[in-house]
């Protein structure tokens, strides 16, 4: 049986963050993930989570400058500093929370940069991360992020990064999975998951409806063949739910659009 988390960057708009945490424990979720975290102090999301019997199973590293349009710094050359002490906050906000796994996003290609010009770096900075990372026990994860939503962002492809994460060669680096990021650029889902499951390199996996992320019900997907394979595959990470509601928004509110999940609850 799939077992879900609820983005709370995405889910619940209709609440102020901190609010979203009742919320989402109330519809049946037993989990949380969002974006970013930093925004908050971590006694007050730590108070939030035990009030409502969640689990925090991911976020992500600060980006660098999110508003200006970065999207992360992993790649980046000269920025190695920033990053370092962007990872070190991850860190803390992860102990605090008791927070298991940390994404690094890998940042934008400059515009007239090959990637292979940045990959060094991008190894480097991955080494140095997920080496801090396992001294608390946290898994460190690379996520391929289609380029229609992000354009120019470094990693794209499942094969790209499982081929970075054989280059850092870090027991604790893994891949993110998301199935809406990858049905974009590559399509043939289950084959996908039949393939990358396996090698146990995947550390969490993500869903939203195709193509316009909303409910995972909505759009061309299978969603419940999906999780079928998952199931059959042993998978027993988080699913996390990274959609922007539309059937809930319609009908007043996120919980009208979770119909989908009742069969997983």
């Amino acid at each position: 049986m799939p077992k879900f988390a609820a983005n709370l960057s995405m889910l619940y708009p209709e609440l102020d963050f901190l609010d979203r945490f009742e919320a989402a424990a109330r519809d049946g979720f037993k989990a949380v993930e969002y974006l970013f975290p930093y925004a908050f102090a971590s006694r007050d999301i730590a108070a939030r989570l035990k009030a409502n019997g969640l689990q925090q199973v991911l976020f992500n590293a600060p980006p660098g400058n999110w508003d200006g349009g970065e999207r992360g710094l992993a790649c980046l050359p000269g920025r190695e500093a920033e990053f370092r002490a962007g990872m070190g906050q991850a860190l803390d906000y992860a102990a605090a929370l008791d927070c298991p796994r940390i994404h690094v996003m890998a940042g934008l290609l400059p515009a007239g940069t090959e990637r292979e010009t940045l990959y060094p770096t991008y190894l480097s900075n991955l080494r140095w991360a997920a080496a801090e990372a396992a001294k608390q026990g946290v898994e460190v994860l690379i996520e391929p992020i289609n380029t229609r939503d992000i354009p120019r962002f470094f990693l794209n492809r499942q094969d790209h990064a499982h081929e970075v994460v054989a280059d850092v060669g870090a027991a604790n680096l893994k891949v993110q999975m998301d199935l809406y990021h990858c049905q974009i650029v590559e399509g043939d889902l289950a084959m996908k998951l039949r393939h990358y499951l396996p090698t146990g390199n995947v550390g969490h996996i993500q869903i939203a409806g195709v193509p316009q992320r909303h409910e995972p019900d909505l759009g061309e997907l299978n969603s419940p063949y999906l999780f079928a394979v998952l199931d059959e595959l042993g998978y027993e990470g988080w699913i996390g739910c990274e959609y922007r509601p539309q059937a809930g928004a319609q009908a007043g509110g996120t919980s009208a659009g979770l119909g989908w999940l009742q069969p997983y609850l």
